[in-house]
C-alpha cells in the first residue's frame, strides 16, 4: 500500500491519470505520429508569405500608441495616473469621432429630396450604434473615478488651461445634433467659440455646424411629411374631437362632485390640462412656447410625432416609432454622461474651485444638466398629450391602408407623401 502511495505521488510517474511517466510518454508519443493532422492548425501566414498591410500598419497603431504625452513626465517628474488620464479621454475623442461620422451619414440621408422607407432600418441601426457608443461613454467615466482626488491634484496644474470646454468635436456633435447657440448658458455662449480664435480651421468648422441643418432640423422636417397630417385624415381635426370629449366629460364629473374640497382640486387640474391640449392646437400658443425655450419642434413636426406615437402599433409606423426613440436614447445619455461628469468633478476638486478652462467648474457643469441642453426634448413632453387605446381616434379604411402598406415601387415617393400620390 506504501508502495502505491509512492507511485502516486512520485514525479517520475506523472500525473494520477498517467500522463507524463516516462513510459507514458513514449507511447503518446508514436500514437500522435499516427493521428491525423488537425485541420485546425493548417494555413499560411499570408503577410510573410504573399505580402499585404500587417495590422498595425492598417489601424497605424505607431501613431496611436506613440499619442500620449504625460506633461508631468515633460517636466521631469512623471505621475502614474496622468496616462490613465490621458488615454481616457483619447478614447472619448475617438468616440466621438465615430458619433459624429454616423450622424453625418443619417443627416446627409435626411437632406435628400426624397428620402426612401428601405433607408429607414439602416438609420435605425445607425442610431442604435450611437446609442450604444454613449452608453459605453457614460460607463467609461468610472474608469476616472478610480484615481483618488490626490492622485489628480499631483499632476493637475500640468494641463495648465487644457480643459474638456475646449473639446471642438463635443461641440461640433452638440450642433450637429441640434443645440442652439441661444439654449446654451451664458458663459458657454459667450466663450465657446472664443478658444478656437487662433485656429482657424478649427472656428470655421464649428460656424459650418451651427448654419447647416442640424439632425433635429431634419428630423422635424421629416415628421411634417407624416401620413394623415395633410390628407383628408387631418389627424389634427380628430384628436381635438377626442380631446374635447374628454375634457367635456371630466367637466361633467366636476360638477357633479360634491365635496368643495375635491372639486377644487378637480377644477385647477382641468384648467391645467386644458391649457396643455389648447397649446398643441393653437399654432400661436405653441409657437409662443418655442420662443420661451420650452418646446423645440415646429407646430406641424409636434402633431406628426404625436401622430407615429399613438399609432405606433401600425406597421407603417414600426420605424418611425423606434427612430424617435432612439432619438430619446441619445438625449438621455448625452444628460447622464453630463450628469456623470459634473459628479466626478465635484468629487476631484470640490464645488468652489475653478475649472483648468476658465469656467467656473463644478457650478458651470452642473448648469448644463438643464433641459435646455435637451434637444429632443419635445418627444420627452409627448407623453402629455397621449390619450388611453380605447379612446383614440379611428382610422379611415383609406388611412388603414396607408398605414399598413409599404410603396417601394416609384423610389422617388418620399415617406411621408405615400398617401399624398
Amino acid at each position: 500500500m506504501a508502495a502505491q502511495n509512492h507511485r502516486f505521488i512520485s514525479p517520475s510517474t506523472g500525473c494520477p491519470a498517467g500522463f507524463g511517466s516516462r513510459s507514458g510518454s513514449r507511447n503518446i508519443s508514436r500514437e500522435a505520429d499516427s493521428l491525423p493532422a488537425d485541420e485546425t492548425q493548417e494555413g499560411v501566414n499570408v503577410l510573410a508569405d504573399a505580402g499585404g498591410i500587417c495590422y498595425g500598419d492598417y489601424l497605424q497603431l505607431e501613431k496611436v500608441l506613440s499619442a500620449q504625452e504625460p506633461q508631468s513626465r515633460v517636466h521631469g517628474k512623471e505621475v502614474h495616473d496622468e496616462h490613465l488620464f490621458i488615454i481616457t479621454h483619447q478614447a472619448y475623442e475617438l468616440w466621438f469621432k465615430q458619433v459624429i461620422f454616423e450622424i453625418d451619414s443619417i443627416r446627409e440621408w435626411f437632406m435628400k429630396e426624397s428620402f426612401h422607407e428601405a433607408r429607414m432600418l439602416e438609420v435605425i441601426k445607425r442610431l442604435q450604434r450611437v446609442v450604444m457608443i454613449i452608453k459605453l461613454l457614460v460607463d467609461q467615466v468610472l474608469i476616472l473615478e478610480t484615481m483618488t482626488p490626490l492622485d489628480f491634484m499631483d499632476f493637475r496644474d500640468y494641463l495648465s488651461s487644457a480643459s474638456g470646454f475646449q473639446s471642438l468635436q463635443f461641440r461640433l456633435l452638440e450642433n450637429k445634433l441640434g443645440i442652439k447657440t441661444e439654449y446654451r448658458v451664458r458663459y458657454n455662449q459667450s466663450n465657446y467659440q472664443r478658444v478656437y480664435e487662433d485656429k482657424p480651421a478649427e472656428l470655421a468648422a464649428l460656424k459650418a455646424s451651427e448654419e447647416e441643418p442640424s439632425l433635429s432640423d431634419l428630423v422635424q422636417q421629416w415628421l411634417e411629411r407624416t401620413p394623415g397630417l395633410n390628407d383628408d385624415f387631418n389627424f389634427s381635426a380628430r384628436y381635438k374631437d377626442t380631446i374635447e370629449k374628454i375634457l367635456e366629460d371630466s367637466m361633467k364629473q366636476i360638477n357633479e362632485e360634491k365635496n368643495v374640497t375635491m372639486k377644487k382640486h378637480l377644477l385647477s387640474n382641468y384648467r391645467k390640462k386644458k391649457e396643455q391640449f389648447d397649446s398643441i392646437f393653437e399654432p400661436e400658443i405653441h409657437l409662443a412656447l418655442v420662443k420661451r425655450g420650452e418646446r423645440r419642434f415646429t407646430h406641424k413636426a409636434l402633431l406628426g410625432a404625436l401622430m407615429i406615437s399613438m399609432y405606433s402599433e401600425e406597421p407603417r409606423f414600426h420605424q418611425p416609432h423606434q427612430l424617435l426613440i432612439a432619438l430619446m436614447d441619445i438625449d438621455s445619455l448625452i444628460t447622464k454622461w453630463r450628469y456623470n461628469h459634473v459628479m466626478l468633478v465635484q468629487r476631484m476638486l470640490g464645488s468652489s474651485q475653478l475649472g483648468t478652462g476658465g469656467s467656473s467648474g463644478y457650478q458651470y457643469l452642473r448648469s448644463t444638466l438643464s433641459e435646455r441642453y435637451k434637444v429632443f426634448i419635445d418627444l420627452f413632453n409627448m407623453s402629455t398629450f397621449l390619450v388611453p387605446r380605447h379612446l383614440i381616434p379611428p382610422l379611415t379604411e383609406q388611412m388603414k391602408c396607408t398605414l399598413r402598406t409599404h410603396n417601394y415601387e416609384d423610389k422617388n415617393v418620399e415617406v411621408g407623401n405615400v398617401a399624398e400620390k
